[in-house]
C-alpha cells in the first residue's frame, strides 16, 4: 500500500479527536501490470485463507500459541516446588515437554537449531530431576555431561543463580545485592524504576522482595543438583564476574552494599517491602497476571505468599490462574507460554485478510477489529504517563489485558487495520487516539520503542544483575517503522515533524549493507521489510540510493531454491549458527519488502512465491520449527506460531494483486 491509496485526513480530524474519519476512501488495491504467475497461487491464497478462517475465535479474535524456550515450563515445575503444591499429573506433561525438546548436543537451546545454552540447560535438568527423572537415566546423563563440560552449573546467568540459592545449591553471596530499599531511591538517582523496561520493573520488584528476605524454595523432596558443579559452589568465589571496567566498578558497588546491608534498620526494610508491596499490587492486572508475563507473575506470587498472602487471597489466587492460563495444551505434553499475544495475532491476521480479499473490509477482520476495539487502553494509570501525564491515552496491549503497559508495535499495526477498511464513522475516534499517543511517545532520537520513551540509560546493562544485557527498551528500526507506516496512511499536516525525525533516525539506524536490525523479529529480514514497508506508506522515492541499498540486501540474502531464512545466531557478532535457514515467515517478510519498493515484477518475487506455494501444507499454513523472534537477543527467543499462518498468506496475496489477477471474493466467510 502506498501513501496514495488513501487521501489525507480532513483537517476536522486533526482539530478534534473524537470526531469519526469519514473521508478515507477505500481504492483498488492492484496494479494493471501484468506478468505469468506461479501455477498454484489461487489455490494456495484460498487454502490460507480458509486456514486463517478456522482459527479465529467466535468472538471474533485470533490467538496462536507463543512458544519460548525450556526455561519457561522449567521455572513452572520450579515454582510448583518453591511453594510445595506440586500437580503431578499436570508436571508430568510439562516434563514431557521439556524432554521432547531437549538437543542432539545433550542440553536445551535458547532457539530451534541453537548451540547449548547452559542457564536453559540448569534449569531444565533440575526440573526433570524434581519431576521425578533417575539421574542415570540416558537423557539425563547426556545433559549432565553437556552441562559439565561447559563449565557447570556455577557458571550460569544471575536469574539461574537466583534459582540456585532459593534451592539452596549455592550461597546467596552468588547472586547480585539487589536490596529492596531500591524502592526508596529518588528518580534522580542512577538506578530507578523509570529507568528500566517495563518488563525489567514487573520481573524486580517481587524480586526485591524475594532476595532482601532471602526467601527459600519448600523444596518438599530435597531435591538437589550437586552434581552439576565442576567445583563445590561454596568454594567458588566469583559466580558473575565482570567483563568489562564498568562492570568491575559496579561489582565493587556491589561488596559495598553487601556489607552495608546488615546496617539498615528494620524499619527502613519494612517500608520498603510496604512500598513494594504496594506497587504489585496496583499493577496486578487480575487473572491476566502482573504485566502479563510469566516471569513476573511467578515472583509476585511467591512474593505475595512470602508476604503473608494465602493461596485462596483474590490476589495470589488471581495470579496463579494467570499463570496456570499460560499452560498450553499438546496432548500427552504441555509447554508454558510466556505470555500470549492475541492483539498482535488478531491485527497482523487482519493485515492478511485485508490483502488477501483485496478489500479492507470483510465481515471476518470486522469481527476481529471489533473485538479490538473494545480492549483500546484509553484511560487510566499507566507507567508511561511518567513521562507523558497530559498525553491522552490510546494503546493496546499485546496480551488480553495489561492496561499499565500498552504496547506501540501492537498499537500502530491495528490502527493500520482499521485506516484499511475505509470506515472512519467506526474506528476514526480510535485511529486517531492511537495516532496521537504513537506520535506523543516518540524518543528524543526521533525513534520510537516498544513500551516507553526514552528509555535507553545503556550503563544499567552494566550492572551485575543485568548480566542478560535486556534491562531497557530503547527505540528500535521495526517498531519506528510501523508506527511511521501508520502515520505515512494517515498523511496528517501535524505529523511532518514527527516524520522528518523518524525518517533521520532510520537513516542513522541502517546497516553498512544496507539492512536494519530486527529487534522484535528475527532479524535483519525482519527489520529490513518492516522499514521497507514504512517508505512505501511515506511516498518515498525507492530509486533513492539508500532504499536501494535494502533492496540489494533483500536480493542478496535469497537463497538458490526461492526462499529466504536467517538463523536466530545472528544476534551474535560475528553472527554465529546455521546458515541453511529457509523459512515461510522470512521468505514473506523479504516479498512484502521487495514489493513495497518496487520490486514488483522481478524474477527474485517469483521464485519465493513458488518457494511459498510449494512449501504449503494440506492444513493450509505453513510448518516451520524456527523461532520467529527475540524477546532479548541472544538471552531469550519466541516462536509465534501465527507467524506461519497469516506472513505468507499476506505475501502470495499482495504478489497477485499488484499482478492484476483477481481475488475471489474470500472476505464473505461468516466470522468465526
Amino acid at each position: 500500500m502506498t501513501a496514495g491509496d488513501l487521501p489525507a485526513l480532513t483537517p476536522k480530524l486533526a482539530d478534534d479527536p473524537a470526531a469519526p474519519i469519514n473521508d478515507i476512501a477505500e481504492l483498488p488495491r492492484r496494479s494493471s501490470a501484468t506478468a505469468t504467475l506461479p501455477a498454484g497461487l489461487g489455490d494456495a491464497i484460498e487454502a490460507a485463507e480458509q486456514r486463517l478462517f478456522a482459527d479465529q475465535n467466535p468472538d471474533g479474535h485470533w490467538r496462536y500459541e507463543c512458544e519460548a524456550d525450556c526455561t519457561i515450563p522449567a521455572e513452572y515445575i520450579l515454582m510448583m516446588h518453591f511453594i510445595g503444591d506440586v500437580d503431578t499429573a499436570l508436571q508430568a506433561r510439562v516434563a514431557n515437554f521439556i524432554r521432547y525438546k531437549q538437543a542432539a548436543h545433550g542440553g536445551w537451546p535458547l532457539y530451534y537449531g541453537g548451540d547449548l545454552d547452559l542457564s536453559c540447560s540448569v534449569k531444565c535438568y533440575y526440573a526433570l530431576k524434581l519431576a521425578g527423572d533417575d539421574v542415570d537415566a540416558p537423557h539425563m546423563a547426556h545433559a549432565r555431561e553437556a552441562i559439565l563440560a561447559r563449565g557447570g552449573a556455577g557458571q550460569v546467568n544471575v536469574f539461574t543463580l537466583i534459582a540456585l540459592a532459593q534451592f539452596g545449591q549455592v550461597p546467596w553471596r552468588a547472586v547480585p545485592f539487589i536490596p529492596v530499599e531500591v524502592m526508596l531511591m529518588p528518580e534522580a538517582s542512577p538506578f530507578h524504576l523509570s529507568k528500566v523496561s517495563y518488563w525489567s520493573r514487573t520481573v524486580m520488584v517481587p524480586l526485591f522482595i524475594l532476595t532482601s528476605l532471602r526467601t527459600m524454595a519448600r523444596n518438599p523432596a530435597g531435591v538437589n543438583v550437586r552434581e552439576l558443579f565442576t567445583i563445590p559452589p561454596e568454594q567458588q568465589r566469583d559466580f558473575v564476574p565482570a567483563q568489562n571496567r564498568l562492570q568491575r566498578v559496579f561489582k565493587g558497588l556491589d561488596r559495598v552494599g553487601r556489607n552495608i546491608e546488615p546496617l539498615i534498620p528494620k524499619l527502613v526494610r519494612k517500608r520498603a517491602i510496604k512500598i513494594a508491596e504496594n506497587w504489585i499490587i496496583e499493577r496486578l492486572n487480575g487473572t491476566d497476571g502482573i504485566g502479563a508475563i510469566f516471569p513476573a507473575m511467578v515472583n509476585v506470587y511467591e512474593a505475595l505468599g512470602e508476604l503473608g498472602y494465602p493461596a485462596d487471597h483474590p490476589y495470589r489466587a488471581n495470579t496463579r490462574q494467570a499463570i496456570d492460563d499460560l499452560v498450553y495444551d499438546h496432548g500427552d505434553m504441555a509447554d508454558v507460554q510466556p505470555c500470549m499475544s492475541p492483539v498482535w495475532d488478531t491485527g497482523l491476521a487482519s493485515l492478511a485478510l485485508q490483502e488477501a480479499a483485496g478489500t479492507g473490509d470483510t465481515p471476518v477482520v470486522r469481527a476481529g477489529l471489533d473485538w479490538l476495539a473494545a480492549r483500546q487502553v484509553l484511560d487510566g494509570p499507566g507507567d508511561w504517563r511518567r513521562d507523558h501525564p497530559d498525553l491522552p491515552g490510546g494503546g493496546w496491549p499485546f496480551q488480553y489485558a495489561n492496561d499499565y503497559y500498552p504496547d506501540l508495535d501492537d498499537t500502530a499495526v491495528i490502527a493500520w487495520a482499521m485506516v484499511n477498511t475505509g470506515d472512519g464513522a467506526t474506528y476514526g475516534r480510535a485511529i486517531t487516539r492511537a495516532t496521537n499517543w504513537l506520535v506523543g511517545m516518540q524518543s528524543s532520537n526521533g525513534g520510537i520503542a516498544a513500551f516507553d520513551t526514552d528509555n535507553n540509560h545503556e550503563y544499567l546493562n552494566e550492572i551485575p544483575f543485568a548480566d542478560h544485557g535486556a534491562l531497557l527498551d530503547p527505540p528500535t528500526a521495526d517498531v519506528t517503522a510501523r508506527v511511521i507506516t501508520l502515520v505515512g496512511l494517515l498523511q496528517r499536516p501535524e505529523d511532518r515533524p514527527f516524520i522528518e525525525r523518524a525518517l533521520a533516525y532510520l537513516r542513522r539506524e541502517q546497516e553498512a549493507d544496507g539492512s536494519w536490525f530486527g529487534r522484535w523479529g528475527t532479524n535483519y529480514i525482519y527489520g529490513t521489510w518492516s522499514v521497507l514497508m514504512a517508505l512505501e506508506a511515506l511516498g518515498e522515492d525507492m530509486s533513492q540510493g539508500w532504499i536501494q541499498r535494502a533492496v540489494a540486501y533483500l536480493k542478496g540474502m535469497q537463497r538458490t531454491d526461492g526462499s529466504w531464512g536467517e538463523d536466530n545466531g545472528s544476534y551474535w557478532e560475528p553472527p554465529r549458527g546455521r546458515s541453511d535457514v529457509s523459512t515461510s515467515f522470512q521468505t514473506a517478510w523479504a516479498m512484502l519488502g521487495l514489493m513495497a519498493a518496487g520490486e514488483r515484477g522481478s524474477a527474485a518475487l517469483a521464485r519465493g512465491a513458488a518457494w511459498l506455494i510449494d512449501r504449503q501444507g494440506a492444513d493450509g499454513a505453513w510448518h516451520d520449527p524456527e523461532h520467529t523472534a527475540p524477546g532479548f537477543p541472544r538471552v531469550f527467543y519466541l516462536k509465534y506460531h501465527g507467524y506461519t499462518r497469516y506472513f505468507p498468506l499476506w505475501a502470495l496475496a499482495r504478489y497477485r494483486n499488484l499482478h492484476g489477477d483477481p481475488a475471489p471474493d474470500a472476505g464473505t466467510a461468516d466470522a468465526g
